[in-house]
């Protein structure tokens, strides 16, 4: 590998196999190291590589801000947990979570404490997350020798989140579980009657949603349904379509894109479920 960039004694920017851009990090590595030169391949203890698109000076700037033991951290207490993630953990996940731990111990020295408003909404809509989350900060507890604020566990929960779906886009994450707990304010409003946000349905309700983020964030959303489906649909739960043209409307103010007809009749079938769940329940 050679030598493109050095950022600090630790960090530099590599080239791996004529083409490749990649962040190596060990200890002492980019010590007198000049651009040119070969990676000493004894220091090297990790290879960040930059995901299609993200800018690798970018990436690099923010490995060398981050104190190498945390990356290592971060790094162990994410294969720590690999078989409930759901996803491989990547550089991306790596550098997000050992940035976030990083700044958590600095508050936890100065004493600084942070709220989480969002700790309900995130326990509720994403609960494999937040239970791993917590797992994670188990370990870095364990391994990091820092106590942290049991609140820790909601923006790793987030990190998780978007490591899954948005490319490592926290802000797109924030913004999906903003628009879903709005969705279920306005279902209840439209409905005039509580809804259970912990019921089966409405955890289906929730997974069908993250799927629409996916394919709206892709612009790929459905248009398999028939357009007598749809009409079947309309007609056998038109109190629920009503609600669901409200979601709808919603849905498109918030992500700035028109949602599809086929969309709208699943979201109506879901809709019509948790109708008929409270209905039976009352």
């Amino acid at each position: 590998m050679e030598v493109l960039r050095v950022f600090n004694n630790n960090v530099v920017l590599a080239r791996r196999g004529g083409w490749q851009d990649v962040i190596a990090t060990g200890r002492g590595l980019g010590f007198q190291a000049k651009p040119g030169q070969q990676v000493d391949e004894e220091r090297l203890v990790r290879l960040f590589v930059p995901d299609e698109g993200r800018d690798s000076d970018t990436l690099g700037s923010l490995v060398a801000a981050i104190p190498p033991e945390h990356l290592d951290l971060a790094a162990h207490a994410l294969e720590a947990v690999r078989e409930e993630l759901g996803f491989e953990p990547g550089s991306a996940s790596i550098v997000a979570l050992a940035d976030h731990l990083s700044f958590a111990f600095e508050r936890r020295r100065q004493r600084l404490e942070v709220e989480y408003p969002l700790r309900a909404e995130v326990s509720h809509l994403y609960p494999a997350e937040f239970r791993t989350a917590a797992r994670i900060i188990d370990f870095v507890e364990q391994h990091g020798g820092v106590q942290l604020p049991d609140g820790e566990a909601v923006p790793v929960a987030m990190h998780l989140v978007t490591a899954g779906f948005s490319g490592g886009d926290l802000s797109a994450t924030y913004r999906m579980t903003g628009v879903i707990t709005q969705l279920f304010d306005v279902l209840e409003q439209v409905l005039a009657t509580p809804v259970d946000r912990e019921s089966v349905n409405a955890a289906r309700f929730i997974a069908h949603l993250r799927y629409f983020f996916v394919r709206a964030h892709s612009e790929r959303q459905l248009n398999d349904a028939s357009d007598r489906l749809g009409d079947s649909v309309r007609h056998s739960f038109p109190e629920a379509y009503v609600a669901a043209r409200r979601l709808q409307t919603v849905m498109e103010l918030r992500l700035g894109q028109p949602v599809t007809s086929a969309e709208l009749t699943y979201l109506t079938i879901h809709v019509a479920r948790m109708i008929d769940e409270a209905g039976s329940e009352g």
